[in-house]
């Protein structure tokens, strides 16, 4: 698959799981828009069914439209009837990478492995609430403080920012 050259050309999910510090299991489901490697949605819960996951990427589309293609692997959450309801009343595109192949969905997998890594084993979570707390905190560090150097060492907001503007310079210029 091609780099994408603009935000919602692709976006890039799947789902991780840690414990609280009793023992209950979560998961993280993170939704990324391959272009500015922003991270759109860190979802936390004991459970996110294909229902759950098309009411929360409509959630991110209401602020930033609907992607032309999304990539996951091929769990049973992503290929649930709803999702593939959800795929076809909103005409988008879906690839579901080859099973056993998680690098065919290299950018969320990196993604992942930073948030495994420097928040995941990082703390303990006493509660969900506080896991929800702490994800989203490190998840806005990772948006709009962290440059990349495969961005050109901008943060992902940063890069998404310069994107809409460049793309509105190039539409004034027509």
């Amino acid at each position: 698959m091609a780099i994408p050259q603009g935000p919602n050309q692709r976006w890039s999910l799947d789902f991780m799981s840690d414990a609280l510090e009793d023992g209950r299991r979560f998961r993280v489901l993170n939704v990324i828009d391959d272009f500015s490697r922003e991270c759109l949605a860190a979802v936390v819960d004991t459970s996110i069914g294909g229902a759950r996951v098309a009411r929360e990427l409509d959630r991110i589309a209401e602020l930033r439209g609907y992607p032309c293609l999304v990539v996951s692997d091929n769990g049973t959450e992503l290929t649930s009837n709803a999702m593939l309801k959800w795929q076809e009343d909103r005409k988008v595109d879906w690839h579901y990478i080859a099973p056993g192949k998680p690098m065919q969905n290299g950018l969320v997998e990196s993604f992942n492995g930073r948030m495994r890594e420097e928040c995941l084993n990082e703390h303990l979570f006493p509660s969900l609430r506080h896991a929800c707390r702490m994800i989203a905190a490190w998840r806005d560090d990772y948006n709009q403080h962290r440059p990349h150097s495969s961005l050109d060492g901008l943060t992902p907001r940063e890069y998404h920012q310069r994107s809409e503007e460049d793309q509105n310079l190039n539409r004034a210029n027509l």
